[in-house]
This record gives C-alpha cells, structure tokens and sequence, in this order.
C-alpha cells in the first residue's frame, strides 16, 4: 500500500525556453524529448527517508524497496518510524546502516531536536549545511532533497553519477572535470533543476 503522496515537478514553458535559449545542445535534445515529469515527494521527512533509501543504488532498487517500506512499516511519519526496531527498518532491503540513520532521524524530530519545516526558511546551501549536519546524510542526499522534495529551482548535482553521464553523454564528452560541470551548470542557472531532470533522463536513454 502506497501511503506517500507524490506529484511532478512543476515547471513550464519559461524554464524550458529560457533553458533553450542559453544551450542549443541542451535545448535540442529537449525538443526532441518532449517535457520530461519528474515525480517529486512533498513531505520532507518521507522525502529524506527517500533519499537516504536513494544512496549508492540503482533507481528500479529504490523504487521495490520504497515499496516494501511503506507496505511493512505504514504511514512514511516521524512519528510512526520513531518506534519502528532498526532490523524492522532494514528488513526492507536496506543497510543497517542506513536504518539505524532513519531511526535516529525519526527519533530526534520526535524529541524536538530537529524541525525540518524550518528548511523553507534557509537558502539551497543552507540547507545542505543542516542536511549534511546529519549523521548518514552528505551533500548528495541534500540535493535530492531539494530538487526532489522543496522543489528549488536551481540545482545540479556534481555528486551525481547519472547527471555526469547524462552531461558526458549530451555534449559527447570521454571525461568531465569539475570545472567543465561548473561551466554548464552556470549556463543552466537559474534552472539548472530542469537541466538536471533533463540530464538524468539522457543518461538512460
């Protein structure tokens, strides 16, 4: 039983033309695709388990696993995973080390020590200051975060491996460095978010 709501990532023809216009190569690509959804999760907790659950594995495992979670474990709530035992969490399919991070996460929003609605508040790399402030949680996870849960409009993700290939792939590159992704991200920017769902979409075509 699926518990979490789910919508698309919302953007629209300004974005897609703006994006267009600053990179033809980009912007034929996207031509030829059609608009790319994205599904996104609303709930920022439920997004963060998601996330963490994300880390170092494939997409098809992610979505099985996310699947079982939500039938084994009920409502995708710090309040309800907070009294889940760790073997319960990773029975799922996950590392116990990644769920004793989401036990710890659901515990300390449940003791009050952690408010994630605050994260609206804060800039991108606020937010992936907080985040990454986590035990279990590094920058990656952060940016799927807010691509993937708070919507910003603006991320690219270096430490993504499916972004860099979709890049390496786009612009018929054997290697990419750092400064080159510094480069299209800037082109991107102020919508790299739309880029990137671009991106992941070319790195499995």
């Amino acid at each position: 039983m699926q518990t979490v709501m789910t919508k698309n990532f919302d953007y629209g023809q300004k974005e897609i033309h703006y994006l267009q216009n600053a990179d033809p190569i980009l912007g034929a690509a996207m031509s030829q695709m059609g608009k790319v959804e994205r599904l996104v999760i609303p709930d920022l907790f439920a997004a963060l388990v998601h996330a963490i659950v994300g880390q170092l594995i494939s997409a098809k495992a992610v979505e099985t696993i996310w699947a079982r979670m939500q039938e084994k474990l009920g409502a995708m709530t710090s309040q309800n995973i907070a009294i889940q035992a760790a073997q319960d969490i990773q029975s799922c399919g996950i590392t116990m080390k990644k769920a004793i991070c989401i036990l710890n996460i659901a515990q300390t929003i449940e003791q009050g020590l952690l408010d994630l609605q605050e994260l609206y508040e804060l800039s991108d790399t606020q937010v992936i200051q907080k985040l990454s402030s986590l035990q279990g949680i590094g920058p990656w996870t952060a940016e799927m975060m807010l691509i993937h849960c708070m919507e910003r409009p603006d991320v690219v993700s270096w430490g993504d491996i499916a972004i860099r290939r979709g890049m390496m792939k786009l612009y018929n590159l054997d290697t990419l460095t750092k400064d080159q992704f510094e480069e299209y991200r800037r082109v991107y920017s102020p919508y790299g978010s739309v880029a990137s769902i671009y991106l992941w979409s070319i790195s499995f075509r």
